[in-house]
């Protein structure tokens, strides 16, 4: 709870009020690898805050995953698309890592941005970040070659490369596995 209050106070301080009722709205687990948070198809109604661990989003194109993002420590995690229109999703949110993770449903949320005007500048803050960065991976992803992409995921990533199988990794860059172990050669 200590990294989610310093994450929030960096953006907006808050009452210390808001701190107890954020608490009760909260939900803290431990969960093991490969626990499923959402399944394609299904509506997201709550968003986590990784304490410790690492998640991944994905879709399936015929059978085949298809890297969408990681999240680590200090991030949090939703499907936007589903979580605010609540239509079924097209992702699966995964857990690689045995996770600390506190939720809060949607109706909680709200709850929270009516009670506390403040903390509708956080939600805000937080959704311009994470669409600034799906935009920047998104066209980077997209328009730049292997090596460029290779070094994109360093740099926005530091340290996954060794949390990360290759696998994952060249998926989301959408590479190959044989080039990404080519570029990995070259730079150590």
């Amino acid at each position: 709870m200590d990294t989610l209050r310093r994450s929030i106070e960096s953006i907006c301080p808050m009452p210390a009020d808001f701190y107890d009722s954020l608490s009760k709205a909260l939900v803290s687990q431990t969960l093991p690898r490969h626990t499923l948070l959402l399944r394609a198809g299904s509506v997201a109604d709550k968003i986590y805050f990784i304490e410790r661990g690492l998640v991944r989003g994905y879709w399936l194109d015929e059978g085949h995953e298809h890297t969408a993002w990681f999240m680590k420590e200090g991030d949090f995690v939703l499907s936007p698309v589903s979580f605010y229109t609540q239509s079924p999703s097209n992702e699966y949110i995964v857990l690689l890592e045995e996770t600390i993770l506190h939720s809060i449903s949607r109706a909680r949320l709200n709850e929270l941005y009516d009670r506390y005007p403040a903390f509708n500048q956080i939600g805000r803050v937080l959704t311009e970040t994470y669409y600034v960065q799906s935009e920047q991976r998104t066209g980077t992803l997209r328009l730049a070659d292997a090596a460029s992409k290779y070094a994109y995921f360093l740099r926005a990533y530091p340290g996954l490369i060794n949390r990360v199988s290759l696998k994952l990794v060249a998926s989301f860059l959408n590479i190959s596995p044989e080039t990404l172990s080519r570029l990995r050669a070259k730079r150590q």
